[in-house]
């Protein structure tokens, strides 16, 4: 029992001395950039990366807060470049696996292999998670000096876990997996940083499916330049990410930490006036892991708890007060008569929504952009959910908020990076130049 502890103590330690040895090339980036668009009809966040040997686009929804890249392997997954990861070995420990498949019943493919560690791939999208199979594969992506594409590197040996078909049940038509960013060592970013020896960092700037346009994702440190020509990463205010010490998420083992990004809100101001809360509401319970604010790629609105929502629904009614409420339209709680609303550069002329972070003068600035959802013609809704009297996290920022927003992750300072609305800067999260000028 000793000898394992060592071991998977020995793996953890020098778990950055095994990624970097999987780059295929020498040819050693700054950063990697992937494009990432909004699908209409499910309202998630999908990117596309090549994988596998020969090379194919995988379709993957992203997943903020996910542990890792999980894939379906059961169904059309042909690949000769794909490695199952051993049990005890020193990337099952990586892995964070818990338990090893001694004997599967079928013959030996991708997602089914004897003697291989395996973990729960989590599908944040219907909470619900299942056990896979851990493998390593080759994947492409494209390298960029942050204003423009450049050369395509690749990771041989990528860590993901694979699931079986009827996992990818509420996904977006197509998607054949989740790219997990979260908080742990084999997430997208954790392996590019260490595979490429760039910062510990990346970025995501998500656009609306109405512009019918590519949002950007960086890995590593800017300049993050948007046409025309405007460095973003120069708009960036700086808050703590809070470390959730207990995961409530269904795909974890008991005593995990969240790999979810949490940031400290403290209160919230509309038009200046502050938001009457219960205030314990918005910090962590270090014993059970509930509370908080974290931010979410997966849900398409914010969420937050029922009186939290009551609260900030009935002071930014008042404050509106001269626009017509009309019936609700599900899922929001309060919806206006938009017929005379107009608008601004940077959306609807509606009361500001601030989310006060670690002192009175840093806060979230959520615009109307950000803020109201035309879901008729002339009607208006406030784009918050009401998440129920118990949830797991009082407040879950989602998609919808966070778009035309630039947020920078320093995973190493555990920082958060945020721009606020980039329409009050003269660009968008659509205007990256996707055009290559590798030669």
């Amino acid at each position: 029992m000793a000898l394992t502890h060592n071991f998977l103590l020995f793996c953890s330690l020098f778990s950055f001395f095994i990624i970097p040895s999987l780059s295929k090339t020498s040819f050693r980036p700054k950063a990697l950039v992937l494009p990432v668009s909004k699908d209409a009809s499910s309202l998630q966040y999908v990117t596309l990366m090549n994988q596998r040997t020969p090379s194919v686009p995988v379709k993957l929804t992203l997943d903020l807060g996910g542990q890792f890249q999980w894939v379906d392997c059961e169904e059309g997954y042909v690949s000769s470049s794909y490695k199952p990861v051993r049990c005890r070995s020193a990337q099952c420990a990586l892995a964070r696996s818990k338990s090893c498949v001694t004997e599967c019943y079928s013959s030996p493919r991708p997602g089914c292999n004897n003697n291989t560690c395996a973990v729960l791939p989590d599908n944040t999208v219907t909470s619900t998670a299942t056990s896979g199979e851990v493998g390593q594969d080759v994947v492409s992506i494209q390298s960029t000096d942050g204003s423009n594409p450049g050369r395509v590197v690749s990771v041989n040996k990528l860590i993901f876990a694979c699931s079986g078909t009827r996992f990818l049940e509420g996904l977006a038509s197509g998607v054949k997996g989740m790219a997990g960013f979260g908080r742990t060592k084999i997430s997208l970013p954790s392996q590019f940083s260490a595979a490429f020896s760039f910062d510990r960092k990346f970025s995501i700037c998500l656009t609306s499916s109405a512009s019918n346009a590519k949002g950007v994702v960086f890995f590593g440190d800017g300049p993050y330049v948007l046409l025309p020509g405007i460095d973003a990463s120069k708009f960036l205010i700086d808050t703590p990410l809070i470390l959730n010490p207990v995961s409530t998420a269904s795909g974890y083992f008991e005593g995990e930490p969240s790999s979810d990004y949490f940031i400290g809100v403290k209160s919230i101001m509309i038009n200046g006036k502050a938001v009457p809360l219960n205030t314990s509401l918005l910090s962590i319970d270090r014993i059970q892991g509930t509370g908080g604010t974290k931010i979410s790629t997966v849900n398409p609105y914010t969420v937050m708890e029922t009186t939290i929502f009551k609260a900030v629904i009935a002071t930014f009614v008042k404050e509106l007060a001269l626009v017509p409420r009309v019936a609700s339209v599900a899922p929001f709680g309060a919806c206006f008569n938009s017929t005379n609303i107009g608008s601004t550069r940077v959306g609807p002329p509606v009361p500001q929504i601030d989310l006060v972070l670690q002192s009175s003068k840093v806060f979230w600035r959520i615009f109307g952009a950000n803020s109201m959802v035309q879901v008729k013609s002339d009607v208006m809704c406030l784009g918050f959910v009401d998440g129920g009297l118990n949830p797991r996290t009082s407040i879950v920022i989602g998609g919808y908020q966070l778009e035309n927003n630039l947020l920078q992750f320093d995973l190493a300072t555990s920082r958060l990076g945020f721009s606020s609305s980039l329409l009050f800067r003269q660009t968008t999260c659509a205007n990256f130049n996707f055009t290559s000028n590798n030669v």
